[in-house]
Formats: C-alpha cells, structure tokens, sequence
C-alpha cells in the first residue's frame, strides 16, 4: 500500500509535511520485506540529523535495519508508544507506527523525494 498525500525516498521511508515538521516511518513495503518488528530504537528528542543519516533503527525477527533521516533537522518528538508497542510499524505503519517528528532546517530537500506515482513505479523494478 502507497499512501498518495505522502513523500517517499528509496530506502523506503516515508515522510509526511506538516508545516515546517516531517512525521517519518517506514513504508509497508519495508515493514513486510522485515516481518514481524520486534523492537524499535528510536532517536533521542533534540539530536540533529542530515539527510541521509542514520535516524533509528527497526529490528525483526528476520534482520535490524537502518531507518534514515530523508530531510535535515531537529528531532522534535519520538513515538514513545513503540517501546511498548514495536508492532504497531507492522500493523499500522502509517498512522499508529509513525517513528518521530522532525523541525525542518530547510524544506528544499522534499523536491528530491518520490511522490506516490514514482514510488509505485520504484516498488515495480525491485
């Protein structure tokens, strides 16, 4: 499932503009690729991250995998409920399994992401 009003990269992260914030998860594709998530090591609030940088990463029963930042900024907010709850990125990855928010440094950066359209046709050739 591809969620048409949200920004995609090819790592499979997705990101969602909210002002100047980015809430970011991991796309259905990836959290089916993982399988059942195990565990979720989310960022810590206040650390500033690049694009491209390593921003938490998500573990299954199959593999650990990196989730990067797709834009610059400033970790404003963690969803605390995957620390009880990493199964929530598996059943609910767009809403409920969201992994944090970001204070945007520049929103130039969200020219260089997929929209839905190129995801869905990125998804094809893999």
């Amino acid at each position: 499932m591809v969620v048409k009003e949200l920004a995609y990269t090819k790592e499979h992260e997705w990101v969602k503009i909210e002002g100047d914030e980015a809430i970011i998860g991991i796309t259905d594709y990836a959290q089916q690729m993982l399988g059942e998530i195990t565990y979720v090591e989310l960022p810590e609030v206040g650390k500033e991250t690049g694009a491209g940088d390593e921003l938490a990463v998500v573990e299954s029963s199959k593999a650990a995998s990196d989730v990067f930042a797709p834009l610059s900024g400033k970790v404003g907010e963690v969803n605390s409920e995957l620390e009880e709850k990493p199964e929530l990125v598996n059943s609910d990855c767009y809403k409920k399994g969201w992994i944090c928010r970001i204070a945007l440094k520049d929103k130039q950066g969200v020219e260089k992401l997929m929209d839905s359209k190129q995801y869905e046709e990125y998804l094809k050739g893999l």
